[in-house]
């Protein structure tokens, strides 16, 4: 089934099959289900027996990128609540085990991780509690274990990303779908579940985030997505305007530092080499971008009065009142707080920390809150060692920017490591993208051979595709 989505040349077919999926599954869980396991039991053995990293990194781009939308249609047990945290682990032991790393990084990192899983000092953690906080940095040494020193060609990662995005296509319309009407929404300064579809705002924000900043780089690069230029522009704006209704910042500026990474290293290429790599003209690709944004805000902005603008502006109720007064820990929802008490946790236990899982019930006011700043748990938790932990995944991006790449690809795989990274400063690691996209970031994009050779990769890599995977 994998194969059919990648090599077929009616992408539009795609798009909108994934568009009745998302609305369907607004109904009942049951198609999504059905066509989760369609997919994964015609590809799994396929994908697991390949010897392509392409088609593997396929694999879990795609089966991944359901988390959401089998939150949000409530597909527990049949399809897991934290489907990307299993699946990834999954995939991603397997692909350690079949393919040969190049680098020790990731395996140093999951050592790091593993003595906090012994212990735990505040006598409160469950064993969900322990996976439920240990599995998404497990995932992201897993990532950088297996990605780190793979390659892939500019076609493939265009695929990799157009398949990517359909789950997210998905997730859209069923929000659309779920979503009141317009004149019946009531909109405060706090998060919207109205417009989350009964998933968190928060995660929700993500996503849409992501889905932004993806078709985004589609249009910036005119590559095709949709099979439609004008449906390319729509997916972007419904991104960005679903996501902002949510009430929830942290993923769409996720979103738009994606955009603002791309945008810098066309900006600061110089034009020689522009012109070489066939790079979007500067002020074509700068008024474009910050157009489609600005159009995207005015218009949500107008439809819930002007709150939206307030809500980036770090206002709440009790601050428009007088009764509270505006500062870091209201601007980032209590999350400076729960920061600063995770310091504390650390300063009593600098060298272990004090257990997986065990910061939320050892803190004093923001007691029973997860955190959701990944570093602060990590060092909380882990102790010196989770602050090594971080060290090395902040040294993952140096290596991105030191790699030499072409630079576009070069924009786009720091763009995906700071979104990444960024995440998991308001969303700590709870969804798939973190080690999703760390890990991508790593991979290193084969320049572009000459556009006839380049249509006898595409020709090879669909008779690949076919021979690969039954349909």
């Amino acid at each position: 089934m994998i194969k059919s989505i990648i090599s077929s040349q009616t992408r539009f077919f795609w798009v909108m099959f994934h568009v009745i999926l998302g609305i369907i599954s607004s109904i009942t869980p049951f198609v999504l289900i059905a066509w989760f396991y369609v997919v994964f039991v015609s590809s799994f053995f396929a994908v697991v027996r390949t010897k392509s990293f392409y088609l593997f990194s396929v694999f879990i781009a795609y089966m991944t990128s359901f988390e959401l939308l089998a939150r949000m249609s409530q597909t527990s047990p049949f399809i897991p609540y934290e489907l990307g945290k299993y699946l990834l682990f999954l995939m991603l032991c397997i692909g350690v085990y079949k393919f040969k790393s190049k680098s020790h990084l990731g395996l140093i990192m999951l050592v790091l991780l593993l003595p906090a899983a012994f212990f735990d000092k505040s006598g409160e953690v469950t064993r969900g509690n322990l996976v439920f906080n240990l599995l998404g940095p497990v995932n992201v040494a897993m990532a950088v274990w297996f990605f780190y020193g793979k390659s892939l060609r500019k076609v493939q990662l265009i695929r990799l990303l157009r398949i990517s995005i359909l789950p997210l296509v998905a997730i859209l319309s069923s929000l659309i779908f779920k979503t009141p009407s317009y004149n019946e929404l009531e909109f405060t300064l706090g998060a919207n579940f109205a417009t989350s579809g009964g998933a968190g705002s928060n995660q929700v924000s993500t996503v849409m985030g992501l889905g932004m900043f993806l078709s985004f780089i589609f249009l910036i690069n005119k590559w095709n997505l949709t099979g439609y230029r004008i449906t390319d522009f729509i997916l972007f704006f419904l991104f960005g305007f679903q996501g902002l209704l949510t009430f929830s910042r942290g993923g769409i500026l996720g979103g738009v530092l994606g955009i603002m990474v791309v945008i810098y290293f066309i900006i600061k290429t110089p034009k020689s080499v522009k012109n070489k790599f066939r790079l979007p003209q500067i002020g074509k690709a700068f008024l474009l971008s910050i157009f489609l944004i600005v159009l995207t805000f005015q218009v949500a902005d107008s439809l819930t009065g002007g709150l939206l603008g307030l809500r980036y502006l770090g206002e709440t109720e009790g601050t428009l009142a007088g009764t509270k007064e505006k500062s870091i820990n209201s601007i980032t929802t209590g999350r400076y707080e729960i920061f600063l008490e995770d310091l504390d946790l650390w300063q009593e236990s600098l060298i272990l920390g004090v257990g997986v899982g065990a910061s939320s019930f050892m803190r004093d006011i923001s007691y029973f809150y997860l955190s959701h700043v990944e570093m602060s748990r990590l060092i909380s938790e882990h102790g010196a060692l989770g602050l090594i932990y971080f060290i090395l995944l902040l040294y993952m991006g140096l290596l991105i920017l030191l790699r030499k790449q072409t630079p576009m690809e070069k924009g786009i795989m720091v763009a995906f490591y700071l979104v990444a990274l960024y995440t998991t400063f308001h969303a700590a690691m709870r969804t798939y993208l973190t080690p999703l996209f760390i890990g991508l970031s790593l991979i290193y994009i084969v320049p572009s051979k000459s556009k006839k050779k380049a249509n006898k990769v595409s020709a090879l890599e669909s008779e690949q595709v076919k021979e690969t995977i039954p349909a």
